[in-house]
């Protein structure tokens, strides 16, 4: 149990900053929806705020709704990871990376409704006009833990069958 709750920290804390000081980096260097390429055709640096969840969801709800529910859905997944990695007796260091991610992602953007009620998003991958929504961070952190938590649960389940 205390590695794993030393994951958690180290990563967390790790995650939390390194997404936080990329934002601060955006905020302070670009103006709202300002956009600098990087690479042609493929990836620009950019400044939106992104007041819903991914792909906008809930971005036209009323923003004392959208703070409620994001803050309450957001604290609620903290709570649940932190129970889960506290109580978890297992050694299964992949699922407690997995979660820590997770976890971080969501401390990160929890931190960004709470100062500017919307999140700061600034990685936006395009090929020609089509744009994949923009992204951050701590939305990397939770996309990868997600993944990384399937591949386990594939790779597990695969184990079994096999034995």
């Amino acid at each position: 149990m205390r590695k794993n709750i030393l994951i958690l920290v180290i990563g967390a804390a790790v995650v939390v900053a390194v997404d936080q000081i990329t934002k601060s980096a955006v905020v302070s260097r670009f103006f709202l929806h300002e956009s600098y390429p990087v690479i042609s055709g493929f990836f620009n640096l950019v400044y939106v705020l992104n007041p819903g969840a991914a792909f906008g969801f809930l971005a036209r709800a009323s923003e004392t709704f959208r703070l409620f529910f994001f803050v309450g859905i957001t604290a609620t997944v903290i709570l649940m990871i932190l129970f889960y990695i506290v109580k978890s007796q297992a050694d299964n260091t992949l699922n407690v990376v997995c979660m820590t991610l997770i976890f971080s992602g969501a401390v990160g953007n929890l931190v960004d409704r709470v100062r500017f009620g919307a999140v700061v998003d600034f990685l936006d991958f395009y090929i020609h006009t089509w744009h994949w929504p923009a992204f951050n961070v701590a939305d990397t952190a939770i996309t990868t833990g997600a993944v990384l938590m399937i591949w386990g649960m594939i790779v597990r389940r695969a184990r079994n069958v096999q034995d």
